[in-house]
Parts: C-alpha cells; sequence; structure tokens
C-alpha cells in the first residue's frame, strides 16, 4: 500500500547509533624508519569498501568477559580505562583490537606464562593458530577458549593509544573508534583473510601518504591523519614512546560539507576557521529524497 512502508523515511542522523570500535597499528622497524601493516577492504563491503585501513572492528560484548581479563598481561579494567580515557570497560577496546588483529591479520598480541616474548607460530601451532583465527572469525570459538588451549596470556601492557576518533554524523554508519598502537610480534608474519580484506602490505608511513595522493591507495583522513602521525616516528621504539608520553588524546569528530541538494563536498575538521559554521545535517546523507 502506497505511503505504508516507514523504510521510505528519510533516516535521522542523530538517531544513527554510534558504536565503539578499536583498530591497531602494527610497527615494526624498517631500517632506517618504521613501517606499518596495512590491509584493503573488500570492494563489496558495506563500509568502507576498497579502503586501506589497519585491522578493527567492533568491539563487541563477549570482549568485556571476566575470563579475558583475568589472561590479560601487566593491566587491569582500571588501568586500561584510565589509558583510554574511559570511566570503565578499556580493556574490552584492547580485547577488541587484540581479536579484531587475530581475526583480519592472523596475528595473535599473546605470550606463554613462562616467556616474556610474543609466542611464535612456528610448526604445528602455526597450522593449528590458523584454524583457530578461522574459528574465532565465524564465532565457533572465543578468544578466551584459544588462550585458555595453547597457555596464552594476552599482551595488553604495551599497547598505546594514539588518537580517537568519531565518524561525523550524517553518516549511515558511526564508530567511535579509538586507534592504538602495538610493535607486530617478530615470528608472526601478517596477512590479509582474502574475505573482507583482499590485499596487505608492510609499508612506510610515507611511502603510504605519497601512494594515497598518487590515487593508488584509497584512505579515510583518519588513517591519513595517524600515518602522518606515525612517519614522524624514527623507529618503532619512538612510536611506542610517543604514544605513551601523548596522554589521552582528545576525541575528534569530523563535520560534513553538505550542498544544497544533500550531496557531500568535503569535510570540515575540527581546527578549520569554519568549523563551527558547518551546519550539522539532519537526516543521513542520501536517505532525504
Amino acid at each position: 500500500m502506497a505511503g505504508s512502508n516507514t523504510d521510505d523515511r528519510p533516516q535521522r542522523a542523530d538517531e544513527v547509533p554510534v558504536r565503539p570500535a578499536a583498530t591497531v597499528m602494527l610497527v615494526r622497524d624498517a631500517h632506517p624508519g618504521v613501517e606499518v601493516f596495512m590491509m584493503k577492504r573488500t570492494l563489496s563491503a558495506s563500509f568502507a569498501s576498497g579502503q586501506y585501513v589497519f585491522p578493527g572492528g567492533r568491539v563487541d560484548d563477549a570482549d568485556h568477559a571476566d575470563e579475558l581479563e583475568a589472561i590479560c598481561d601487566g593491566i587491569d579494567d582500571a588501568e586500561a580505562s584510565a589509558r583510554l580515557g574511559l570511566e570503565r570497560g578499556g580493556i574490552g577496546w584492547m580485547v577488541a583490537a587484540i581479536r579484531e588483529c587475530f581475526e583480519e591479520a592472523g596475528v595473535l598480541l599473546a605470550r606463554r606464562a613462562d616467556e616474556e616474548s610474543f609466542v611464535r607460530f612456528e610448526g604445528d601451532l602455526a597450522t593449528a593458530m590458523a584454524t583457530a583465527r578461522h574459528q574465532v572469525h565465524a564465532g565457533e570459538r572465543s578468544l578466551a577458549n584459544v588462550c585458555a588451549e595453547f597457555g596464552l596470556r594476552l599482551v595488553t601492557d604495551p599497547i598505546g593509544f594514539v588518537s580517537h576518533w568519531i565518524t561525523p554524523m550524517g553518516e549511515r554508519r558511526r564508530f567511535d573508534t579509538r586507534f592504538l598502537l602495538a610493535r607486530a610480534p617478530e615470528a608472526q608474519e601478517p596477512l590479509h583473510d582474502g574475505g573482507e580484506t583482499i590485499d596487505s602490505l608492510w609499508v612506510r608511513p610515507s611511502d603510504a601518504l605519497q601512494r594515497c595522493r598518487d590515487g593508488d591507495l584509497q584512505m579515510f583522513p583518519p588513517t591519513i591523519v595517524n600515518l602522518e602521525w606515525l612517519d614522524a616516528q624514527p623507529d618503532a621504539d619512538a612510536a611506542l614512546a610517543a604514544g605513551e608520553a601523548m596522554g589521552v588524546p582528545s576525541p575528534i569528530l569530523p563535520r560534513l560539507r553538505i550542498d544544497a541538494d544533500g550531496r557531500m563536498r568535503g569535510i570540515a575538521m575540527p581546527d578549520d576557521a569554519d568549523y563551527f559554521d558547518v551546519p550539522l545535517p539532519e537526516f543521513v546523507l542520501g536517505s532525504h529524497r
């Protein structure tokens, strides 16, 4: 019946939920400089299709499970929350970053209980971890279960917090994303999953930024800004130290520049002179006909 389908109504921008998310920049020394691991999202993705990103995703309820906090090394929820500028639940954001890194890149920031360095994916363990990666991604088993089977503890203490971005109002999907930083394990080789991500590479931040300018790599503004920050670091140790020294970063909330026809013409950043003059959209972009 005409007029009875409420799905035809334009979606109000202020009704789009802002979902918690965590992403992690895995870094290693490049001799000279630093490299970061990036992946290309599949072209069929409903969000960020074709974009080059760092491993990451939504913070799920399961990431806050008590059994996970018990196997996090060197930090509890109170300390993690203080580090991330949260009242509570900070450990869940770190666990989410580790889980997403395992699911998307096959890298697990964990160590054996009797060892100090990251677990090495070698021999039969490499095969077992490849299987576990896909099982966790498919929801067939939990990260806590994997750690229990192989006697692992999550290495959360050295994870740094370098920036905090919130998706602009007017987007169909909005995320409250904390960009974290961690050293990549030496004996684990990250690789895209071939599903949600279809390509991956280790790259110097300066090279990634140039390739973005050349149109070779597509990136969202938060990715570009974080690469610019990372490009100023001489090596992985310096990057980790700089992340620790900055304290709790202030959240960055860009605004969409929308023309009279409801089309996006650009993005206003908080340090733009006209940022507060850019009106917040009433409806989600493309939903108001």
